[in-house]
């Protein structure tokens, strides 16, 4: 009876709104079966993430209240006293952080396979742009509890940003709401993370999955390089399909793990006037970076330390987003390639500079 309903009811959207490219897409597309097929769902997984961000911050949406007098008490309120408030904060904090490192292990995944070529130029562009607006996610929602470390992480990181020549100030004092890091900060912070981000991010990431679903699967050389007769292909639904959704049941559980037996501390409520706290530290996704500028000296030739160093991540971001488009010829005689070694180099230097940064 529920089959015959189920199928009345697609009918009758059928009749109204043609399904036939939807049934053409899932009998039709499919997926390269090869040893680096598991690169494929890294990318799948960073959407469950972010599925899981959306429906956590909207429930707790539902409690938190923006300001200097009432975010710490409010998450705090839901963390003591809302049915399962804690594990939805703990949750959401987590898959966060998930969110973040899946998103990397996305992004070096496409890049040494080298997705980013033609024609995947847009789709690597909208790729980096997404992980950018996570970073700022990640950054502005660290603020919200306003609690001590919060506070002070902000106001550190608000100081990078103003060392930015010509735009650094006013854009330090827009994010701030005005000279220091105050309620009016937190105001502004809660609005770029439930309003501005969401909206932007939705538009690029729905170019992304468009440019995906458009183009498909990249096959790496060592695949388009076999005989037709011997490349295999599953298809999109249900085999890859289930097996994403199976992946997103192991992270889930990942999730659920950590979120009950590492609970995210709320700490002690932020504090204008107190002093900042021993070994303040950013999260780790922004440790390298935090890291790097400490080992600057104080002026490199005219210019200040931190400058250069600010001046070379956003360079460096730069050039990474448009790697596409910059043509390094191979070298026959090499084992690894020059885009290969510089890949390896940057994965080299955000692992160490981040342990590093903890150890120190």
């Amino acid at each position: 009876m529920i089959k015959n309903t189920g199928s009345k009811f697609i009918a009758w959207i059928d009749e109204r709104y043609d399904l036939s490219p939807i049934r053409n897409l899932l009998q039709h597309k499919k997926v390269p079966a090869h040893k680096h097929s598991l690169w494929y769902y890294m990318g799948g997984v960073t959407l469950f993430l972010f599925l899981v961000q959306l429906f956590t911050g909207i429930l707790l949406l539902l409690y938190y209240r923006p300001g200097e007098d009432s975010a710490y008490e409010s998450v705090r309120f839901i963390i003591t006293e809302v049915r399962f408030g804690w594990l939805i904060r703990n949750v959401h904090s987590w898959s966060a952080n998930l969110l973040v490192f899946f998103a990397f292990v996305h992004m070096f995944s496409v890049f040494f396979s080298k997705a980013y070529e033609k024609p995947r130029e847009l789709t690597w562009v909208t790729g980096f742009i997404i992980l950018v607006f996570t970073l700022a996610f990640g950054f502005s929602g660290y603020l919200l509890p306003w609690n001590e470390l919060a506070f002070f992480a902000t106001k550190v990181g608000t100081d990078i940003v103003g060392v930015v020549p010509i735009i650094g100030e006013p854009l330090k004092t827009f994010l701030r709401g005005g000279e220091d890091v105050t309620g009016a900060t937190l105001s502004r912070f809660f609005g770029i993370h439930v309003a501005i981000l969401p909206a932007i991010f939705t538009v690029f990431l729905g170019l992304h999955l468009l440019f995906i679903q458009q183009q498909g699967m990249h096959e790496p050389d060592h695949f388009k390089n076999l005989p037709e007769e011997k490349k295999k292909y599953i298809p999109f639904f249900p085999d890859f399909a289930l097996k994403d959704l199976l992946l997103w049941i192991v992270v889930f559980n990942l999730l659920i793990f950590l979120s009950l037996y590492f609970p995210w501390e709320l700490g002690n409520k932020a504090e204008a006037f107190a002093s900042a706290p021993a070994g303040i530290k950013p999260e780790w996704y922004f440790m390298f970076m935090f890291q790097s500028l400490k080992f600057l000296p104080a002026h490199i030739l005219f210019l200040e330390g931190e400058l250069v160093g600010v001046l070379f991540f956003g360079v460096a971001g730069f050039f990474w987003m448009i790697i596409p488009y910059i043509k390094i010829k191979n070298k026959p005689n090499w084992k690894i390639q020059p885009l290969t070694l510089i890949g390896i180099i940057v994965v080299a230097f955000i692992v160490i500079m981040t342990v590093v940064g903890y150890l120190i």
